[in-house]
């Protein structure tokens, strides 16, 4: 599906800190073109594209609607986190208040030792991995827009391709790159679209939530 922003061609590959243009709504608000990011609140994490930040807060684009919450975890790329007031939030965007004073250059920078590092989002999703041979039940620990963790007991050769697929989640081509005792680290052959993988990650993890409260 194609996306009006810019960021659904490739914002993880993207660095942009580039700063083009100035407002003044109490403190001095930088818009930064595309900065990739993630919020992370009490039910899951969630994909999102920080629009412009000033030192008091900032504006996120959003892919669906956030869940019901007042503070929430602003993530960067590089790791960095920052807390966050939800102070509203309207169709496709979200107003968010820093909880503490925040160094404003440090995040226009966006400082770090990963080269064009994608947004990984952890989870905790039943999944199922197939290959020509076999079919075992996983659990996804994390996916980005390249790759994805999951936890496995059945043994997957390095190199082996595979197929990843669960509830909200279409059947995606990968290959095992790694893995170290039960965990496999999967490179997707086709890569998804940051609004597109934003909005399959939290149906993955509401229809997780309602999976768990109905077998509880």
């Amino acid at each position: 599906m194609a996306e009006a922003l810019q960021c659904d061609t490739d914002v993880s590959g993207s660095d942009v800190s580039q700063i083009s243009s100035h407002e003044h709504r109490g403190a001095q608000r930088y818009t930064l073109l595309i900065r990739a990011a993630k919020l992370i609140g009490p039910t899951g994490e969630y994909m999102c594209v920080i629009r412009d930040a000033s030192e008091s807060g900032a504006n996120v684009r959003l892919f669906h609607p956030l869940p019901e919450c007042d503070r929430m975890m602003l993530e960067l790329q590089n790791g960095d986190q920052h807390e966050m007031e939800v102070v509203w939030q309207e169709e496709n965007r979200a107003g968010l208040r820093f909880s503490a004073e925040a160094d404003i250059a440090r995040i226009i920078e966006c400082p770090s030792r990963f080269a064009k590092r994608p947004v990984r989002i952890n989870l905790d999703v039943a999944a199922m991995l197939s290959s020509l041979s076999q079919q075992a039940g996983v659990r996804i620990k994390n996916i980005s827009q390249q790759g994805a963790q999951v936890i496995s007991k059945h043994r997957f050769a390095i190199d082996q391709r595979v197929q990843l697929s669960a509830d909200g989640l279409p059947e995606v081509n990968a290959k095992i790159r790694w893995r170290r005792g039960e965990l496999f680290g999967l490179v997707f052959e086709d890569t998804f679209q940051f609004g597109d993988l934003a909005r399959i990650i939290a149906d993955m993890q509401q229809d997780e939530e309602a999976a768990l409260v109905t077998a509880s």
